[in-house]
Order: C-alpha cells, then sequence, then structure tokens
C-alpha cells in the first residue's frame, strides 16, 4: 500500500484514538491508586470498572506484575494480595469496538528509580525512530542501546506488536534487542512498542500460575456450566484475553479447566524473569504517519 491510499482519518484510526484518550486517563487514574497496603484487585477492578465508565472496554485484563513477574498476571476472585516495597508493573488495554490501545507504566514502591527509568528512556528513543521505512531491527537495537547504557539488559523474549481488530498481539513485532532481519514499517501501521529492563540475564520463562484465558476455536461442551462460560466468551471477549473472575457463571474455574481440557480455550501462564531478578516496563502505542507516528496513548 503506497503513503497516499492511507486514510489516517478513517474510522478505524478514531477509534484506536479515541481507546487511546481513555487508556491514557485510566493509566494516570490506576497509578496513583498503586500503594503500600492496597490490593491488586482493588486497583485492577478499579481499572477495568473506568474503562467502562468512559466509553470503551477493556482489551485484556489488567496485568500487575509484581518484581520479577513480566507479563500475564492479574488478580484471582477475592485475590487479597496487597502492595509492598515492590516494582509494580500495570500493563492495561483497551478497545472500542474491538479496535485496540495498549499501555503500560511501572510504579516503583522498591527504590529502584534508575531500573524503571531504563524502560522509560528506551521507550522514549524508540519512539523518536518510528517513521515509515524504519526496519524494527533498528528499533530493536535502539532500546536495547538505551537499556544497556544504564547498566541492565532487555528482556529479549519479550517483544512489541501490531494492534489489529479484536487483535491484541499481531505482526508486525517490535523486538527489544537489535536484530538483522527485521520489518520495515509502513504508514497506517498501528504497533505498540514495549520495553522490558532487567536487572537479571535478559530472559523470561512460564511460571504455573494462570489467571488470563483466551479462546482457542469454537466447539460443544457437554458440561453445563463450561457452556455457559462459552457463550459469555465468544459473546463478550470473542477472540481478546478475559479474567476469570470475569466469568459470570458458578465455579468459573472448573468451566475453564473443562474448556481447557477440550482444547476450546488456552491460558496465558505468568511469564518471570529466569533468574528472579526486578523487571521493569513501559509501553505506547502508535500509529505511522508520513513523517513520523502518532502517539495515542499518551
Amino acid at each position: 500500500m503506497s503513503e497516499q491510499d492511507v486514510d489516517l482519518s478513517a474510522e478505524k484510526y478514531e477509534k484506536h484514538r479515541e481507546a487511546g484518550e481513555i487508556l491514557a486517563q485510566v493509566r494516570a487514574e490506576a497509578a496513583e491508586k498503586v500503594d503500600v497496603g492496597v490490593t491488586h484487585l482493588e486497583v485492577a477492578e478499579f481499572a477495568e470498572d473506568r474503562i467502562r465508565e468512559l466509553g470503551g472496554k477493556p482489551a485484556f485484563p489488567v496485568n500487575i506484575s509484581i518484581d520479577e513477574e513480566a507479563a500475564h498476571a492479574t488478580p484471582g476472585i477475592d485475590d487479597e494480595t496487597t502492595f509492598g516495597e515492590d516494582m509494580v508493573n500495570l500493563d492495561i488495554g483497551v478497545h472500542v469496538d474491538g479496535w485496540l490501545a495498549d499501555t503500560a507504566i511501572t510504579v516503583d514502591l522498591s527504590g529502584h528509580d534508575e531500573l524503571a527509568e531504563a524502560s522509560a528512556e528506551a521507550l522514549d528513543a524508540a519512539l523518536e525512530l518510528v517513521e515509515p521505512g524504519v526496519e524494527t531491527g533498528e528499533i530493536g537495537a535502539e532500546i536495547e542501546s538505551v537499556i544497556e547504557g544504564y547498566g541492565y539488559n532487555p528482556v529479549v523474549n519479550l517483544s512489541g506488536h501490531g494492534l489489529a481488530h479484536y487483535e491484541q498481539h499481531t505482526e508486525p513485532n517490535i523486538p527489544n534487542l537489535g536484530v538483522e532481519r527485521g520489518v520495515e514499517l509502513q504508514v497506517g501501521d498501528v504497533v505498540a512498542i514495549e520495553p522490558f529492563a532487567t536487572d537479571g540475564t535478559g530472559k523470561v520463562g512460564e511460571g504455573a500460575e494462570e489467571e488470563i484465558f483466551a479462546l482457542e476455536r469454537e466447539s460443544s461442551v457437554r458440561d453445563r456450566s463450561a457452556r455457559q462460560a462459552l457463550s459469555q466468551i465468544t459473546e463478550e471477549f470473542r477472540t481478546l484475553p478475559f479474567a476469570t473472575r470475569w466469568l459470570d457463571v458458578s465455579r468459573p474455574k472448573m468451566a475453564l479447566r473443562r474448556l481447557k481440557m477440550n482444547n476450546i480455550v488456552h491460558g496465558y501462564p505468568v511469564l518471570k524473569e529466569e533468574d528472579g531478578c526486578l523487571v521493569s516496563q513501559k509501553e505506547h502505542s502508535v500509529i505511522v504517519t508520513e513523517d513520523g507516528c502518532e502517539v495515542f496513548t499518551e
């Protein structure tokens, strides 16, 4: 597609922008609520409810990742876990009619300001590079350089990503390190760039916990509770991730277990830094324009 063929005022881009405007407000309000003694569930439900109040819908459950956790952590039903002197990453998504915005911020209660600053500065540097024709590998190299300049490592097996209609993660991937084979960004691309910095070696692995799921395929299931859950999933969440605590059925964990056994849903295990070290994160969503990019989650 040539640059002149892209109408950046088209309805889908306006809905991305609307989602981003809601998200910027909710991110700021939710970050203010993170404090020692406050429960994770209080912050997650506040943010998700606020998104709905402002006219959007959560694109995925609010991720609240603590210390070595990097992604896919969200409170369970009646979770009473509270914040301590933690490094807290809030990753929040909004959609308007399926058009997404995605953002993340580190709220540091642990006293490791420079680690939080490293991912934030890496994001700023990456955004400066975004324009038509730039290769994603160049963006990754800049992220890597900034984070290493702080004396830390990027998390190399996590990346930024494209945002599509009812698709939270799509092409192109935006790596957090330099790679030789990248994809050239084009006018009209909608991408989320999210550097992760760590004082560990820079890889994450899967933990045992799962509270976030997504539809894998539609199929029949005999169990009544599982059928009810599947009906809600297909109608309300479609292909987007959802939390166990969002399901309006009795014994939701059992319903999900049955759906997972039948390969109807898949889970997202919490991702943790393999050395048990701290992880910080900063993320914005952008539209690639003719002369750079429009950050629509600021």
